[in-house]
Order: C-alpha cells, then sequence, then structure tokens
C-alpha cells in the first residue's frame, strides 16, 4: 500500500504516519542535534569515509562524446590553473548504453586515457545503472540469468521494462547471492581505469507508459531470504545496491577506500556512500533547493551529498551558474553536471568574469580541503555532517531554526550563498558569539541579524572568534588558520590529517586558542599537556597577526 509521513504543520505539535503494512518499530532519540545524528549513526551505521580525492571539485556531463573530448576538457582545465579533481562518465561511453561495457569506437583506450588523467591528478568516475538489456549476447545478461540473479514476477517470469539499453531485466539485490554477483562485476570497471562509481536509475526506474516509472508492485524478491513484493522491496532497492558495489569494491581492491555515490537510497545509505540531488532543475529555485537538499540529508545521517551544479535540465546565465558554483565549493560533493541538451558546464563557457570568480572559488576549496577532511573523519566518529543549520549548537533559537538560506561548515565557518538575481547584499542571522567576515575581516557579534557585501566575485563566508581550521598553505603542506577568540572568551578545534586513501587509523588532534595581553596562544594538547602545535600557525582577526 501507500506509505507517507506529515510533519503536522496544519496541527502543531503533531506528526503522522502512514503505512499499508508489515510491522512498525519506532526508535525515539532525543537530545541535541549532535546527540541525536550519534545516535542515529549507531542504529543505522557509520558514514563511509570518501578517499580524499573525492572532497575535491569534480565534473561531469551527459555527453562527453569521445576520449579527445575528454582530454580536451581535462587539459582546459590546466591551461586555466582550474583545479580538477575528478571527470565523470554518463552513459554515452557505455556500447549503446548497456552497463559494465565500452564504446571502443568512442572510448578506444579507456585504460590508457584513464592513466594518463591520473598522471595529471584527475580520477575517471563511471555511472552504473541497475537495468540488465535482456539480449543473450549481453554477458552480463546471460552471466545474470544463469545465476537466476532478476527480479521475477508471481509466475517465476523475469519482470522486464525499459530503460536506456532498451528492454531490461532487473538484479534482484535484496539477495546476498546477486549482491555478490554484481559486485564481483566491478572488476570489469576498475579494469577500464575508473577510481570510483555512480550509481543512477536505482529506484528502481523503468520507462513506462503508465502507472508508477518502477517495478510494478507484485514483482518478487528475495528479500533475505524471506520473500515478498516490491511494495515492500522498493525503498531499500537502491540501498542494497549501494551494499553490493561498495562490498564489491572493498574486495576487489581492498587497500583503497570505495567511493560511491547513488540517486536514490534508503535509511542507512551513508555505511556505503552518499549522495547527489539527482536532475534537479536549473534556475534559481533549483539553486536554493540545492541547500535544502544537502541540509536534510545530514540531518538524516547522510552527510556527503551534493547537487548538479548549475542545474541539469536546463542553460543556467552567467550569474546563475557562478552563484551556484560558489554554493557548491562549500558543500561535500562538489560537482557540475548537465544534460546532454543543457549546454556547457566547464567555467570558461560563461565568460572571462565567470572564469576569474569560478576559479577563486576552486582554489578556496582546494586551500580547505584539509578542513573537508577533518570533517569527513569526524561524521564518520561521530555522524555529524558536514554542512550543518544554523541552529545546530542552539536548536531553542526560534529565529536560527527559521533560517534556511545558510549555513554551517562544520563548527568554524558559516557560509551564507546568494539565492537571488542580482544580489549584491545579502541578511544573515548569526547564531551566538563573535564572527569574522573572512573577505574583509570585519567582525559582527550574534545572536542578531547583519547586512553583508556579496559581490559577484564571492558570498559571504564568516569565521567563528576562537576556531582552528585546517588548511593547505602556500607550500601545499597543513597549516592551522586560527581566528582569534574575543577578550574573555576561549577558543580551539580539532585536526584529523589523512594518511591516504586507505584505511589506516587517523589521529585526532585537538588545538586550543586563548587572547592573552593581546596575543593569541595557540596550544596543542595530548594526553591532557598543552604544548606548541606541530602545524605553522597564521592568526586572522588580529591586527598583525600576533601568536605565541
Amino acid at each position: 500500500g501507500e506509505e507517507g509521513a506529515g510533519s503536522g504543520h496544519d496541527r502543531p505539535g503533531t506528526g503522522e504516519l502512514r503505512m499499508g503494512g508489515g510491522p512498525l518499530r519506532c526508535w525515539v532519540v532525543t537530545g541535541t542535534p549532535a546527540r541525536v545524528l550519534q545516535g542515529w549513526t549507531a542504529l543505522t551505521g557509520a558514514p563511509a569515509l570518501p578517499p580524499s580525492w573525492a572532497l575535491g571539485p569534480q565534473h561531469a556531463r551527459w555527453g562527453f562524446g569521445s576520449e579527445h573530448e575528454v582530454r580536451r576538457i581535462v587539459a582546459g582545465y590546466r591551461e586555466r590553473d582550474l583545479p580538477l579533481s575528478a571527470l565523470h562518465l554518463d552513459i554515452d561511453h557505455y556500447e549503446r548504453h548497456q552497463v559494465f561495457t565500452v564504446d571502443r569506437e568512442r572510448f578506444p583506450d579507456l585504460p590508457g586515457l584513464a592513466k594518463d588523467l591520473r598522471t595529471d591528478g584527475v580520477r575517471l568516475v563511471s555511472i552504473v545503472d541497475p537495468a540488465v538489456r535482456a539480449d543473450p549476447g549481453n554477458a552480463v545478461y546471460a552471466s545474470g540469468a544463469a545465476a537466476d540473479a532478476f527480479v521475477r514476477d508471481a509466475r517465476g517470469r523475469p519482470v522486464r521494462g525499459v530503460v536506456w539499453p532498451g528492454e531490461c531485466v532487473f538484479p534482484d539485490f535484496t539477495a546476498p547471492r546477486v549482491r555478490e554477483w554484481w559486485g564481483a562485476l566491478y572488476e570489469e570497471r576498475l579494469a577500464q581505469g575508473f577510481s570510483g562509481v555512480w550509481h543512477d536509475m536505482n529506484e528502481p526506474a523503468s520507462f513506462a507508459p503508465f502507472g508508477d516509472p518502477t517495478l510494478p508492485r507484485s514483482s518478487r524478491h528475495d528479500l533475505e531470504g524471506r520473500g515478498g513484493d516490491h511494495r515492500e522491496a522498493h525503498n531499500v532497492y537502491a540501498l542494497a545496491m549501494a551494499r553490493a558495489g561498495y562490498e564489491g569494491l572493498r574486495k576487489l581492491r581492498p587497500d583503497e577506500r570505495p567511493f560511491l555515490f547513488s540517486r536514490s537510497g534508503w535509511a542507512g545509505m551513508q555505511r556505503y556512500g552518499g549522495t547527489w540531488s539527482g536532475d534537479v532543475t536549473t534556475g534559481w529555485p533549483g539553486l536554493r533547493a540545492s541547500l535544502s537538499l544537502v541540509l536534510g540529508l545530514g540531518l538524516c545521517g547522510v552527510p556527503y551529498s551534493g547537487p548538479d551544479v548549475g542545474g541539469f535540465n536546463g542553460r543556467p546565465s552567467p550569474e546563475l551558474y557562478l552563484r551556484w558554483f560558489q554554493l557548491g565549493a562549500y558543500l561535500p560533493l562538489f560537482r557540475t553536471h548537465s544534460a546532454i541538451w543543457a549546454g556547457r558546464r566547464e567555467p570558461w563557457e560563461f565568460g572571462p568574469r565567470v572564469l576569474e570568480h569560478a576559479r577563486a572559488a576552486l582554489v578556496e576549496r582546494e586551500r580547505l580541503r584539509p578542513y573537508f577532511m577533518t570533517l569527513a573523519q569526524l561524521a564518520r566518529l561521530t555522524g555529524a555532517p558536514y554542512v550543518r543549520p544554523l541552529w545546530w549548537g542552539s536548536s531553542a533559537d526560534r529565529a536560527l531554526r527559521d533560517c534556511e538560506d545558510a549555513f554551517l561548515l562544520g563548527d568554524a565557518l558559516l557560509v551564507a550563498p546568494v539565492f537571488e538575481r542580482g544580489g549584491d547584499r545579502r541578511a544573515v542571522r548569526l547564531p551566538r558569539g563573535r564572527w569574522y567576515d573572512t573577505a574583509t575581516g570585519q567582525t559582527h557579534e550574534g545572536p542578531g541579524q547583519v547586512l553583508l557585501d556579496a559581490p559577484l566575485s564571492r558570498i559571504p563566508v564568516l569565521a567563528r572568534a576562537g576556531s582552528v581550521i585546517p588548511v593547505r598553505g602556500a607550500d601545499g603542506g597543513l597549516e592551522l588558520e586560527v581566528w582569534a577568540p574575543a577578550a574573555g572568551r576561549t577558543g580551539g578545534g580539532v585536526v584529523v590529517r589523512d594518511a591516504g586513501d586507505g584505511w589506516e587509523k587517523a589521529e585526532v588532534e585537538r588545538f586550543t586558542t586563548k587572547l592573552v595581553k593581546g596575543r593569541v596562544v595557540v596550544e596543542q594538547v595530548v594526553d591532557g599537556d598543552a604544548g606548541p602545535p606541530r602545524y605553522p600557525v597564521r592568526v586572522r582577526g588580529i591586527e598583525g597577526g600576533r601568536q605565541s
């Protein structure tokens, strides 16, 4: 039957849950937002830790037509001094859109391409759809049919639908043996040189002239051996697919952290990777919705997510593209993407002024990469999202709870995107404490509302007084950016250095800050003892940057 939930907006203080059948089990977690997320993580699993490169800028498009075009795009980034960590290939790199294949005419040497790009610091990421073309000549179909891997109807016949490759069948990921079979297929993707995957069309989607655009509700699933129909399996289908992919990649490359994100998911999706907005509509409302999506997913236990920067299905104006790009630079998954008919998304396609400002956003993202890595490690340890609502530390503040157009990045930064055409100033509501404008150094006191400049070149970003932010220094090494605490107040922060893209246990390093006779004192705390920090320190927010 149909399921649904309501937050009780028409009846304050109430909620409503509707379900058509099956057991209902409830857990109630109370406390601060941080405690609630920690409890939710204990129930549904700790977030997967992305490899460090997946926290850098990524670029995608449905419509990269050939190996030559991919090389041209990456060269364009490098020639313009634009950082790039990964490039994504969509369904058009497949042979007739069939999963786990390659169009040899357009991509004659995909492993060689991947090797060359990796030498240049760029990883390849592959789309993976669950639908398998029902063709005996298709090796994946033949293998799955032999393994009895596909969803069946009540009469025992494989359920068929129509997706990009044509008539397709669908793996039953709710069966452990099918997950193992599917996970082993990722060996082909690794052999082609891909470093990660993004799961698409995995609700699962099926093009249908009538009815639900998915599998029939009567479709039969294994459901871990107890059996059931698609009404029960639908919500967990993408979650089970993610598990198959993640476990397969771990088995194939045990020394590397898998990179996987998905269009669909369910409670616990964070165990295997992240998610993204899907085909968000190009436009100012789509830009605003992008932030709501990331905030909401973070509060649902999925800390790694992001939108299609620029929107998926339309041609953004240069201003809209830039404002979206500036927001994306502060979100966990920072990826441009678009449909084949929706124009290009390379920064240089929008004119020299946009290119200049986009470069600044990319450079700042790279400078903040150690901070993002720290937030990723903390998310795994505590469940706390990278992107947090302004009320994260003040959940009783109704004014902050009503503010949905700005966010906290960790504890240290407050980001205020621009969501309106022509906007060059915007009001920002501040949580309690002193905040510094990172562009001008101007101080603001919270709680309260302030009006900040937001020229086209940047969006307002504020730093919390007393915070310690790990950043990439001019020499490429780790540096501590310290924002002076207010008089009579202390501060601090943590740094979690990533030992690489493997499974080495990371060390959590703690730092404290205080203001003593006009000097900022920064100390590293180890086993209860305070001493000088092991990293270079740059103090901001105080004249001369005095530090001891």
